[in-house]
C-alpha cells in the first residue's frame, strides 16, 4: 500500500500558478471516516472564484480544490456502518476533489448504482442537483410555466434546461449565438443576450413576462432579469459568474450591485427575489441532497436526463480544466477522471 497521493494544491490566491502539483502523506481514516479513491471530480465556476478572491465556504489556504467527488471506498474508519471497500459513492465535498484520494466523514457519501457513466454522475452531483433544487425546492414549477435561464449553454443552464424539460415547464434560454442549437436541442426558445437586452425579447413571446428567471450571472444581469419577470414572478439568482474577470481578478463591486439589484430593485418592481446556494442549504440540512440525488441518478439511468460533457481531461488536470473554463464558450461540464477514455 502506497504512503503518500497526489493532489492539485491551491497554494495562495492568484492566476493559474497558484495550482500545484503535490505529494501528500495517505493516512489512515479516523473514527466515523471513510477514504475514498477519487475517479471523478468536476470543475467549476467556484474554483476559479476561490482561487481568484473571496468564498465563504474555502477553508484556509493552502487546500484542494473540486467542489464534487465520485470513487471507491477504499478504507473505513472506526465505528463505520453501512458502506463496503469498493463501493462507488458520490459526495458534496466543496474542496478536495482534485486528488487521488479524498478522507470524509462516512455520512458525506451516497452510494452510486451500477451501470452509470462516471463524468455524467459527477456532473449530476453539482450542476444537477442546483437546478433540481432550485425547480422543485425553491420556485416549485409546475407543467405549463415558464421560465427563463440565462448562461443556458453552460453546466447548470443545460442542467435547468434538461430538467425543467423533464417537469414540462416552458422555457426561454439566453445565451451568445454560438449556443443557440444547443439550446434549442435541449427543449428551449433560443434568445440572444448580444443582439438585444434579452427581457424585450422574451417579452415579445410572453408579453407579461415569464413566471420565473433562473440566473447564474449576477451584475446587471439581474435587472434585466426582474424586467422579464411577471409581476408577482420570482428570480432566483444562483451565482455571480460575470464577477470573474478574464484577468485574474474578482469583481465584488460587480457581486455586489447584483445582490443589490436581487433584494432591492426586484421587491420594489413586485417580484420575489431568492438567492439560492447548494453549500448553504447542505449544511444547514444535508437530507435534500441525499433525497434528491438518487432521484437524478433514476432519471439518468432512464436517459430522460443525459449530461453535457464539454471535456474529460486526466484528475490531476485541475489547471488546464480552469484554463480552458476561463476562456469561455464551454458547453457544459469539464470533468477530472482517473480514467480517461482513449477518444475524450
Amino acid at each position: 500500500m502506497t504512503s503518500t497521493y497526489r493532489a492539485i494544491l491551491l497554494t495562495r490566491k492568484g492566476g493559474l500558478d497558484a495550482l500545484e502539483l503535490r505529494e501528500l502523506p495517505l493516512e489512515a481514516p479516523g473514527p466515523g471516516q471513510v477514504r475514498v479513491r477519487v475517479r471523478a471530480t468536476g470543475v467549476g465556476f467556484t474554483d476559479i472564484i476561490m482561487r481568484r478572491g473571496y468564498y465563504p465556504y474555502a477553508p484556509k489556504l493552502p487546500f484542494t480544490p473540486g467542489y464534487e467527488v465520485l470513487g471507491d471506498v477504499e478504507a473505513l474508519g472506526p465505528g463505520v456502518t453501512g458502506l463496503t471497500p469498493g463501493q462507488r459513492v458520490a459526495a458534496l465535498t466543496v474542496h478536495g476533489g482534485y486528488a487521488e484520494y479524498i478522507t470524509r466523514d462516512a455520512g458525506e457519501f451516497i452510494p452510486v448504482p451500477e451501470g452509470l457513466d462516471d463524468a455524467e454522475v459527477t456532473a449530476l452531483i453539482l450542476n444537477y442537483v442546483t437546478a433540481y433544487q432550485m425547480i422543485h425546492r425553491v420556485a416549485r414549477l409546475r407543467a405549463g410555466q415558464r421560465a427563463l435561464v440565462t448562461g443556458a449553454g453552460g453546466g447548470v443552464g443545460t442542467a435547468l434546461l434538461q430538467l425543467l424539460r423533464v417537469a414540462g415547464v416552458q422555457v426561454y434560454g439566453v445565451d451568445s449565438r454560438p449556443k443557440a442549437g444547443l439550446v434549442r436541442e435541449l427543449g428551449a426558445t433560443f434568445i440572444d443576450y448580444r443582439e438585444r437586452p434579452f427581457d424585450a425579447s422574451v417579452k415579445e413571446h410572453v408579453p407579461e413576462g415569464v413566471d420565473v428567471a433562473f440566473d447564474g450571472i449576477g451584475g446587471v444581469n439581474i435587472a434585466t432579469c426582474t424586467r422579464a419577470v411577471r409581476r408577482g414572478g420570482q428570480i432566483i439568482s444562483y451565482g455571480f459568474t460575470s464577477a470573474v474577470g478574464r484577468e485574474g481578478s474578482s469583481d465584488n463591486v460587480g457581486s455586489l450591485t447584483g445582490l443589490l439589484s436581487l433584494f432591492v430593485g426586484a421587491r420594489l418592481l413586485g417580484r420575489r427575489p431568492s438567492f439560492y446556494g447548494i453549500t448553504q442549504l447542505y449544511r444547514k440540512d444535508p437530507g435534500p441532497l441525499r433525497e434528491d440525488l438518487p432521484r437524478l441518478f433514476a432519471l439518468l439511468a432512464e436517459r430522460r436526463i443525459q449530461p453535457l460533457i464539454s471535456h474529460r481531461l486526466p484528475l490531476l488536470e485541475g489547471r488546464a480544466g480552469q484554463q480552458l473554463l476561463e476562456r469561455g464558450g464551454i458547453r457544459g461540464k469539464i470533468i477530472l477522471l482517473r480514467e480517461v477514455p482513449e477518444k475524450a
